[in-house]
C-alpha cells in the first residue's frame, strides 16, 4: 500500500480483495491512509499500537505502478531507463527508511493469484532485467534480503532455479526461495528442490527454501475462492460480483472446461474435496461427503455435483480441500537445514486459510507427537534461522542483553484449537481464525502480551527498522 498516490488508493485496495480475500469494506473503514510514500507508511505503522514486532519489506508492485503508471505496469512492457532509475531510487528510499529488502510474486500471465479483475499482478509480468536491477540495489548497499516466487516462462524448474541463482550472485544477499512444499501426488518436486538447495550451498549461494510445513488445507466457498486462478476457465468463472459468479458457475456451457483437474498446487483432486456445511435445509444430507460420493449418489461428475450444490446454496456451501501430504513426505522438507518452517509468504486469505498456527503445530505435531524434529531443532528453525536470514543479530535466540521476546508454554498440553469464524474486522466483516492452548506467557520487548492463552491488551510490539527496534 505504499507508495500510493491518493487517487490510486481505491484501486490498491481492490487488488487485495481477490488476492488475499480482504474485504474492501474492512480496508476502507480500517486504514487511516495517512501516508503517500513508503517512509510515510512506516511512520504510520510506527504510530499504530502493535502486539508484535514488524519487519517491513519494500513492496515492488506499488513501486512499479508509481513509476510506470498502472496501465504501463500492467502492459508487460519493459520499463524505460528513466523508470528503472526511479524504481531503484524508491527501493533505496525504502531501505533508508527501514526496509529489510524486497519481495515479489512472479508467476506469469496465468498466475495462481490474480488481480481483482482477473488480470495478472504487475509483478507477475515484470521482466528479469528489472528484477536484476532491484537486486543490484541490495548489492550496492550490502544489506537486505529477497523473497520471491517465480515460474519461468518456459515452465521448466531448471530455468526458475537459474533465476534464483542469478539473483543470489547479483545481489550477494540471502534469498528466500518460495516455495518448498511436500506433496504425495508430486513427491519428485520437493525432492528436486531440496537437492538443488544443497547444490547452491556447495557453490556458496545463500539460498534458503521457504517451506509450507503446516497442514495445507482450506475451507472455502465460491463467494471468495480464487486459488484456482492459474486455470483460465476457473479464473473467468470466479471473477465478478456474487451474482455474476453464480450465473457463470451455473452455465452448462462452461462445465467441460471446469472439469479438467487443477494443477494440484493448492488442492487435492476434485473427487477428494469434502462438503463441510450447506445453508439450505433440504441439502444438508450432502454434508461430510466427498464430491465423489455425492456424484455417485446423484449420477453426476464431481464438478457438476460441487457447482450444482454451490449455485443452489447461493455460493454459501463450505468445502474442504487439502494437498495430500504424508508425514514422511513432510519430514523430508522440515529436516533440511536449508528450509524455513512456515507457510509460503504468509498471505492473509482471510476467508479460507488460518496458517498462522504453524509454530504451535510444529511443536505439537512434528516434535511432541511424532518426533520428526527435536525440540531444540524446532526452536532453531522457528526462531533463530529466520532471524538470521532476515539480518537480525540480536534477536531470535535467548541471550543476555538481547530484546526480551520470550514464549513460555506447557509442552505436554500445547495444542491447536479448531478453526472459528470471528466477526472482528472493520466494516462489520468476518475472517477465519485459529487459537491455541498451552501458552503461559508471551513477552514482546520485555512486556507480557499474552497470559494463560489470553491477550493482556499490552501493545509492546515495535517496527524494526533495519532489524532494530
Amino acid at each position: 500500500f505504499a507508495p500510493v498516490r491518493p487517487e490510486e488508493r481505491d484501486r490498491s485496495m481492490l487488488t487485495m480483495t481477490r488476492v488475499e480475500a480482504i474485504p474492501y469494506a474492512s480496508m476502507k473503514a480500517g486504514m487511516p491512509w495517512d501516508w503517500v510514500t513508503f517512509p510515510d507508511y512506516l511512520n504510520s505503522i510506527e504510530r499504530t499500537p502493535k502486539g508484535i514486532n514488524l519487519l517491513p519489506y519494500v513492496p515492488v508492485a506499488p513501486i512499479m505502478i508509481w513509476a510506470m503508471g498502472l496501465d504501463g505496469a500492467k502492459s508487460g512492457r519493459m520499463p524505460t531507463e528513466k523508470e528503472t532509475q526511479e524504481m531503484c531510487r524508491l527501493i533505496h528510499e525504502g531501505m533508508d527508511a527501514g526496509g529489510c529488502g524486497w519481495s515479489s510474486q512472479r508467476l506469469g500471465a496465468n498466475s495462481i493469484q490474480m488481480d481483482y479483475d482477473g488480470t495478472p499482478m504487475v509483478t507477475d509480468i515484470m521482466h528479469d532485467e528489472t528484477c536484476m536491477a532491484f537486486a543490484r540495489v541490495l548489492a550496492e548497499r550490502n544489506e537486505g534480503f529477497i523473497q520471491s516466487i517465480f515460474l519461468s516462462p518456459d515452465g521448466k524448474n531448471e530455468s526458475a532455479q537459474r533465476h534464483f541463482e542469478d539473483l543470489a550472485r547479483v545481489s550477494g544477499r540471502p534469498i528466500l526461495y518460495n516455495v518448498v512444499q511436500a506433496s504425495d501426488r508430486f513427491p519428485e518436486r520437493h525432492r528436486n528442490q531440496l537437492a538443488w538447495l544443497e547444490r547452491c550451498r556447495a557453490e556458496g549461494l545463500r539460498i534458503y527454501g521457504q517451506g509450507v510445513t503446516t497442514d495445507p488445507s482450506f475451507v472455502f466457498t465460491f463467494e471468495d475462492w480464487n486459488l484456482w486462478d492459474d486455470d483460465p476457465a476457473w479464473l473467468d468463472a470466479t471473477v465478478g460480483t456474487l451474482e455474476e459468479r453464480r450465473t457463470k458457475l451455473a452455465d452448462p456451457a462452461r462445465r467441460p472446461g471446469l472439469k479438467k483437474e487443477t494443477s494440484g498446487l493448492i488442492s487435492d483432486s476434485f473427487d477428494a474435496i469434502t462438503v463441510l456445511s450447506v445453508k439450505r435445509p433440504d441439502m444438508k444430507d450432502c454434508e461430510n461427503l466427498t464430491l465423489k460420493e455425492i456424484g455417485q449418489r446423484q449420477g453426476k461428475h464431481p464438478v457438476d455435483a460441487m457447482l450444482d450444490l454451490a449455485v443452489a446454496d447461493n455460493l454459501k456451501t463450505e468445502f474442504f480441500t487439502t494437498i495430500g501430504c504424508s508425514l514422511s513426505s513432510l519430514s523430508e522438507v522440515v529436516r533440511s537445514d536449508l528450509t524455513l518452517l512456515g507457510v509460503s509468504d504468509g498471505g492473509a486469505h482471510t476467508k479460507f486459510f488460518t496458517a498462522g498456527r504453524y509454530p504451535t503445530e510444529t511443536i505439537q505435531r512434528l516434535v511432541r507427537d511424532n518426533q520428526v524434529l527435536s525440540l531444540e531443532e524446532a526452536h532453531w528453525k522457528l526462531s533463530a534461522l529466520p532471524a538470521w536470514c532476515a539480518g537480525f543479530r540480536d534477536r531470535g535466540t535467548l541471550r543476555e542483553g538481547s530484546p526480551a521476546d520470550i514464549v513460555m508454554y506447557d509442552y505436554d498440553n500445547l495444542k491447536v484449537l479448531p478453526v472459528e469464524v470471528a466477526h472482528d474486522m472493520p466494516g462489520n466483516e468476518w475472517r477465519r481464525v485459529q487459537h491455541a492452548e498451552g501458552y503461559h506467557y508471551v513477552l514482546v520487548n520485555g512486556e507480557v502480551t499474552i497470559k494463560d492463552d489470553q491477550p493482556t491488551g499490552v501493545t509492546s510490539g515495535r517496527l524494526l527498522r533495519h532489524g532494530q527496534g
